[in-house]
C-alpha cells in the first residue's frame, strides 16, 4: 500500500499499524474524537488513559489549543524533535476525548524525517504502541496482526522494530519529571 492510499484512508476516518520513530503504532487522526474512540475500543484501553499524539511541527499544538509561546512548550523544544513524548497541559474541554480528563496531552515530535513528511501530509496522529492492553508491544507486523486481525483498516510492514519506547516527561512551567 502506497504512503498516499494510507493518508487518504487516515484523512477519512480510518485507523492502522504503521511503524512510528520508536515501535509499530496504532494510528488514527487525533483531531476526530471518533477515530480515538474506535482505537481505545480496538486496542482495549483503560478509558482513562490518554494516547500520545504524534505532531509534525510545534505549531501543531495550536491545534488543541495549546500556545507555542508558553513556558511549557519553550522547554519542550529542548528535548523536541526526537523520541520524547512530552506531557503538557491542555485544560480544552474540546480535547476531552483525548485528555480523558486528566486535562493534559502527551506529544512526540519526531525526528525521522519520513514520519515527519508523513505527518505534514496526515495532520496529528494518535500514536500508541501496536498492542492490547496488558500485553508487550508488537515488534512485527504478523504480532500486530495476532493483536487486531481485521479491526484495522490497514499494515505497514517495516520489518522488526526493536526501538523502545518513548521517553516519557510532564512538563509544568519550566519543571520537568520524568515519568518513563
Amino acid at each position: 500500500m502506497r504512503n498516499m492510499d494510507i493518508i487518504e484512508i487516515l484523512k477519512n476516518g480510518g485507523i492502522g499499524i504503521f511503524p512510528t520513530d520508536t515501535l509499530y503504532g496504532l494510528v488514527g487522526s487525533a483531531l476526530n474524537p471518533s477515530v480515538v474512540e474506535r482505537i481505545y475500543k480496538v486496542r482495549k484501553r483503560s478509558d482513562g488513559k490518554p494516547f500520545i499524539v504524534l505532531i509534525h511541527e510545534i505549531k501543531d499544538l495550536e491545534s488543541f489549543g495549546i500556545l507555542i509561546q508558553s513556558e511549557e512548550v519553550k522547554t519542550a523544544q529542548t528535548y523536541w524533535p526526537g523520541p520524547v513524548s512530552i506531557i503538557l497541559p491542555c485544560d480544552n474541554p474540546q480535547f476531552e476525548y483525548l485528555h480523558r480528563g486528566t486535562k493534559s496531552i502527551a506529544f512526540r515530535l519526531p525526528a525521522d524525517i519520513e514520519l515527519h513528511n508523513f505527518l505534514k501530509e496526515t495532520g496529528p496522529l494518535v500514536a500508541p504502541s501496536a498492542n492490547t492492553e496488558g500485553n508487550p508491544p508488537a515488534l512485527t507486523i504478523e504480532e500486530a496482526k495476532n493483536y487486531f486481525e481485521d479491526e484495522v483498516d490497514f499494515y505497514v510492514d517495516e520489518g522488526k522494530k526493536e526501538a523502545l519506547p518513548s521517553k516519557i516527561l510532564k512538563i509544568v512551567g519550566s519543571s520537568v519529571t520524568t515519568l518513563r
